[in-house]
């Protein structure tokens, strides 16, 4: 399954991610992939907010991980942007934070999809105009409890009024306005 969202603000990608973090089962791995400036970071505070986290949640960019506890359940928030970070996260011992009792994310994470568990929630994030920012979120891997819970989610966030700001597209076509934030 895959959904498509459209973005029209910070705030309506961060409701985005509150709506995951509320909803994402204990053991999700989820890549977040895009181009510089398209909103993987604000997704992930989002996220944080819905699992209950209080503290700020920044890029992990020149740290290899970040842990965030407190929450419904544990946020692990990685980059893989640097070239090695794949042996890093390795040797650092990333693969136990990956699909463990919290929600796992790999920014720049198709740099490392051969170390990456299954199923897991692949996001990919695009500018579609200055202000506007695409985001593709897809269940990657076989079926099973996690695969069929991460379904469970995008279903939910694909439905009329669940995310704040978001509107679901039918059959691929607005159903709202132009210029209202969408998801397909």
């Amino acid at each position: 399954m895959k959904r498509t969202f459209v973005s029209t603000d910070a705030e309506a990608t961060e409701a985005l991610g509150e709506a995951l973090g509320q909803h994402l089962p204990a053991g999700t791995v989820m890549t977040l992939d895009g181009d510089l400036g398209t909103g993987k970071t604000t997704l992930v505070r989002g996220l944080g907010r819905g699992l209950g986290l209080d503290e700020p949640i920044s890029s992990p960019t020149y740290m290899l991980m970040q842990a965030y506890e407190g929450g419904r359940v544990p946020l692990y928030h990685f980059d893989a942007w640097m070239e090695g970070r794949e042996k890093a996260l390795l040797a650092d011992g990333a693969d136990e934070f990956l699909g463990a009792g919290g929600i796992a994310v790999v920014e720049w994470g198709s740099r490392v999809l051969d170390w990456l568990p299954e199923p897991r929630l692949e996001v990919t994030l695009g500018h579609r105009s200055p202000e506007e920012r695409t985001i593709s979120m897809a269940v990657i891997g076989g079926p099973g409890p996690l695969g069929a819970a991460l379904e469970a989610v995008l279903e939910r966030l694909g439905t009329p009024g669940a995310v704040a700001g978001l509107v679901p597209r039918e059959n691929g076509h607005p159903s709202e306005p132009p210029g209202a934030p969408s998801v397909s």
